[in-house]
């Protein structure tokens, strides 16, 4: 089947698998509003969709430190018990609707603390909304299993807290850790004695890396904190030469180390150009396992959906390049094997085999 002959329809219905999304840029523009009166928190404007242009236009200002400033309106209205329960039940409907079949969110619950909750609190209230989104999205026939991943942030002293506590949920919805923030500045080398707990643990955690800051910042979360994944990790492209891999370019894709990609994000973060040259096509036709990802979908404005089409009207892709991403980001999903390859089998090939 040609790119060209893939409507948008087609694409929405296609199944999805997303590893690389936060919760706080998730939000519903309505739901910011309406949580935003609530707790008395002013924001630019209380009109939704107007809302919604004002995160896209401040995203795109091609500086990753002001991309990260837009999430304070966010989570301002994610600091109570009511406001995460409705943020994390929305979200697993939101992402059930764009055709998404596995996904993993990520959030920092340090930076849900400040009405009052606890840290634990916050996960334990989460993983119930959660629940409660995934049970909705079954009943409806749109079945979407969600895991979590908790976020320490590399500029903050609670990494190590953050990394406990995904332990102690790892039997609880829990998949996985990542480190977030700002990258330039914050080496992931900084937080090795979590990175080796969660080792000791066999807890999966994956690094941002290569988004704000070069090869250093790759090598760091791969060679010296052991990241089974990295969180967009564009700049590896530094480590290629006229096709030419080196040293690190060459372990990353011949270990099959998964690199999340953002296209929209990383144009309006300034780590890409566009997206017919963003670096996910060429690391993908060089046989890296790149996965394809939203990031903040409030943020950027976009979706799985959104994502694909630009891809395929501006870059070319195909429905064969789609599964692929597809099947690549369930091959690296934080689950057992078994899980991982009945996924695939039963719901990710069948769901492509209509196209192809």
């Amino acid at each position: 089947m040609s790119s060209t002959r893939i409507d948008a329809e087609t694409l929405r219905r296609l199944p999805k698998a997303v590893l690389h999304d936060h919760l706080d840029g998730g939000l519903r523009p309505a739901t910011v509003v309406e949580l935003a009166e609530a707790v008395g928190h002013t924001l630019p404007t209380t009109d939704p969709d107007e809302l919604a242009a004002w995160y896209v236009e401040a995203a795109n200002s091609g500086d990753l430190v002001r991309y990260i400033a837009t999430f304070e309106h966010t989570l301002a209205v994610m600091q109570t018990r009511e406001g995460l329960l409705r943020t994390a039940e929305e979200y697993v409907l939101d992402l059930a609707a764009d055709g998404v079949v596995y996904g993993e969110v990520r959030y920092a619950p340090e930076l849900n603390t400040r009405g009052g909750l606890t840290m634990r609190e916050v996960v334990e209230t989460v993983q119930e909304g959660l629940a409660a989104g995934m049970a909705k999205a079954a009943a409806a026939g749109t079945p979407v299993r969600v895991g979590t991943l908790l976020c320490g942030m590399r500029m903050f002293d609670r990494v190590r807290e953050a990394a406990d506590l995904a332990v102690a949920f790892r039997d609880a919805g829990v998949v996985g850790f990542d480190i977030a923030g700002a990258e330039d500045g914050f080496p992931p080398a900084d937080h090795l004695d979590a990175f080796a707990h969660l080792r000791r643990e066999s807890v999966p955690f994956t690094i941002h890396a290569g988004e704000a800051h070069g090869l250093p910042s790759i090598h760091q979360a791969v060679q010296v904190c052991g990241a089974q994944r990295i969180g967009h990790g564009v700049r590896i492209t530094e480590d290629i030469v006229e096709g030419k891999l080196g040293r690190l370019a060459g372990w990353v894709r011949d270990r099959r180390i998964a690199l999340e990609m953002c296209p929209t994000s990383n144009l309006q973060t300034g780590a890409a150009t566009s997206i017919a040259e963003h670096p996910i096509t060429a690391l993908k036709d060089l046989g890296f396992r790149v996965t394809l990802n939203t990031d903040n979908r409030l943020v950027s404005g976009t979706t799985m959906t959104r994502e694909m089409s630009l891809l395929v009207e501006q870059a070319g892709w195909t429905a064969e390049d789609l599964r692929t991403v597809t099947v690549n980001a369930v091959k690296s999903a934080f689950l057992p094997f078994d899980e991982r390859n009945a996924l695939i089998r039963d719901v990710v090939l069948p769901g492509y085999a209509s196209v192809l």
